[in-house]
């Protein structure tokens, strides 16, 4: 049973391992950032990282910096230093693009390799549903893998933060002979992945990773599709020879295959900062702090609020979510004193964990904080109603 007072939990943090990570990060004075899962805070280095890529990179090299600062081979040298964070080995992560686009490539890869019914969850993030409906027909994983070509999930739920088991989910989707491909946006950097024995793999960098907005994506692919899975979008560096500028496509081999246009250069200068500091980051370190950070959340804010989230830590992503009529006027009042999640529709409020600059004193202010809210019904302040364009 947690000791819920603002000294316990400074104490916590004293002791913290991932303690020292947080001044590694720009945060606002009197902000408890709870968004982790939606945009990262920026490192500090990002700046001075993205300031040298463009002054004296693109600045003093021009166009020889696709050369001499390996603008050319960052999709794949950037996929190398990505892969550990998902469990997956060098030469099976290519970055570039966007997570739709990742999906795209995945889900038309897997169908060329299996025909038949696309199993996917219907209340999982729209995109992926959206582009998914262009390609085959669906149906929803409550009616199982059986007579499935290909299954799409993603590790944990945007909205609620429930996670699937991997390898269980994984296991059963190869007995049933569907291939399996896994959308890890919510869960890399929070937990410790793995897609390993996945067939594909898509995700995102600007949320627990911290690239910043519109971040590169990323794609796995395992190797034993290599050869075999075919590129739905073979742009000009998924060629064999790209200076060769022959008149038809010939893939390259391995997951270079997988990649597609001109890496955007500032982006990856952002997202090559923050993985400076993953680097140094045990990941069994992270996800014990996000169990321990998100259990003391839930115990603080007790029964003030519905929970919307697992209550069993195992069960959960880095994520709490709760249940509120007016969830909307409730989160813009919290974000007016300090306390930021997000809402989604039509009654969720959202609470992000990021274990690498999230502190036990930050969880405690925050309850804190909720309660106030709540108790004093602050929400009811009617320029709380009026929706802002990105809630």
């Amino acid at each position: 049973m947690w000791v819920l007072d603002r000294e316990a939990c400074a104490a916590l943090d004293e002791a913290d391992p991932l303690g020292g990570f947080r001044d590694e990060f720009v945060l606002p004075e009197g902000v408890v950032y709870l968004v982790g899962n939606s945009l990262g805070a920026m490192p500090r280095r990002t700046a001075e990282r993205v300031a040298r890529t463009v002054t004296e990179e693109w600045g003093r090299e021009l166009v020889g910096g696709w050369n001499s600062a390996g603008w050319f081979a960052q999709p794949l040298t950037t996929g190398d230093r990505l892969a550990p964070l998902i469990g997956a080995a060098p030469g099976t992560v290519v970055v570039g693009n966007t997570t739709s686009i990742a999906v795209y490539q995945a889900v038309s890869a897997a169908l060329g390799l299996r025909s038949g019914t696309i199993v996917v969850d219907r209340a999982n993030f729209p995109t992926d549903n959206y582009i998914i409906e262009r390609l085959g027909p669906t149906r929803d994983v409550s009616e199982g893998f059986e007579g499935a070509a290909v299954v799409l999930l993603a590790e944990v739920d945007y909205r609620t933060g429930a996670r699937y088991d991997v390898p269980e989910v994984t296991r059963r989707v190869h007995e049933a002979g569907a291939l399996m491909i896994w959308d890890v946006c919510h869960s890399v950097g929070a937990l410790e992945v793995d897609v390993s024995e996945a067939d594909f793999a898509v995700g995102c960098t600007y949320k627990y990773l911290n690239g910043g907005p519109g971040s590169p994506a990323f794609l796995y692919v395992n190797p034993r599709h290599h050869e075999a899975a075919q590129n739905v979008l073979p742009g000009w560096y998924s060629h064999a020879e790209p200076f060769a500028f022959e008149p038809r496509h010939r893939p390259a081999e391995g997951i270079r295959r997988f990649a597609v246009s001109t890496p955007h250069v500032l982006s990856f200068a952002a997202l090559e900062a923050s993985l400076d500091l993953w680097d140094q980051v045990d990941l069994a370190d992270v996800r014990s702090k996000s169990t321990r950070l998100t259990d003391l959340f839930i115990d603080l804010v007790g029964d003030r609020l519905e929970l919307a989230s697992p209550r069993e830590a195992e069960r959960r992503g880095s994520q709490v979510s709760f249940l509120h009529d007016d969830g909307y006027p409730v989160m813009r009042a919290l974000i007016d004193r300090g306390v930021h999640g997000d809402f989604r529709a039509p009654d969720i409020l959202r609470f992000g964990f990021a274990p690498l600059y999230t502190r036990f004193v930050d969880v405690f202010d925050a309850a804190t904080i909720i309660g106030e809210v709540l108790e004093k019904e602050l929400w009811r302040d009617p320029v709380y109603r009026n929706r802002l364009a990105v809630t």
